[in-house]
């Protein structure tokens, strides 16, 4: 398992910038310093360069080519230093866009950051026609059902909705094979831990798993 984590340094204010943080990184994990280095897909970084994105977050770079090489990554970095957007762009290099199974979960701790990260992975891979939806409570099952029948690549949701959607066929999980517990510490602390593990135990064994989350300051 690759760890990858940024923590303000004591004292370091309130910016997120390089210089005011502390890193420590799993032994052999690279930090890379350029999107154009990480072999991305051509057309996954028109959307990311598009988005707005100039250079990868200190996050970005240490994480980002694990879980791309497929393995599993515990990610802990502050709020504001690019989780959202790293799930984003690993799930989009991460599908085969030519099949319309659901390849990647991504579950959060609330409705309205399942929502944001599914946003921004439409956005940065609308030139590789990404198909994402968002499964969380206060929607439309019948929507739900609706856009899962019609296919779609990744699911982004809260572990409630999701499991719900699994135990009616609906979200089919033979050929997931990435799964995001976003937040995870966060999701734990709130007692998402029997839905996450209910949700778990329908999805293939040989899964891999990334944990985004937040850590402390030193302040």
């Amino acid at each position: 398992m690759a760890a990858a984590t940024a923590m303000r340094r004591r004292g370091g204010g309130g910016g997120m910038d390089d210089d005011k943080m502390v890193f420590e990184t799993t032994e052999g994990v690279e930090a890379i310093t350029s999107f154009d280095a990480m072999g991305i897909k051509d057309d996954l970084l028109r959307g990311i360069y598009q988005y707005g994105f100039e250079k990868p977050s200190a996050i970005q770079q240490r994480a980002v080519m694990p879980i791309i090489k497929g393995r599993d990554v515990i990610a802990q970095a502050q709020s504001g230093t690019g989780k959202t957007s790293m799930i984003a762009l690993t799930v989009c290099q991460t599908v085969d866009t030519s099949s319309r199974e659901v390849q990647a979960l991504i579950l959060s701790p609330t409705r309205e950051l399942a929502t944001q990260t599914e946003k921004v992975i439409l956005a940065i891979g609308d030139f590789i026609n990404i198909q994402a939806h968002a499964c969380v409570g206060g929607k439309s099952v019948g929507e739900d059902i609706r856009k899962l029948e019609h296919g779609v690549h990744v699911v982004s949701g809260t572990p409630g909705r999701v499991c719900d959607m699994i135990k009616r066929k609906t979200l089919r999980t033979r050929a997931i094979k990435l799964l995001v517990l976003d937040e995870s510490d966060e999701m734990l602390s709130r007692g998402f831990k029997d839905q996450i593990y209910d949700v778990y135990r329908y999805l293939p064994p040989d899964l891999q798993v990334c944990c985004p989350g937040s850590c402390f300051l030193f302040d």
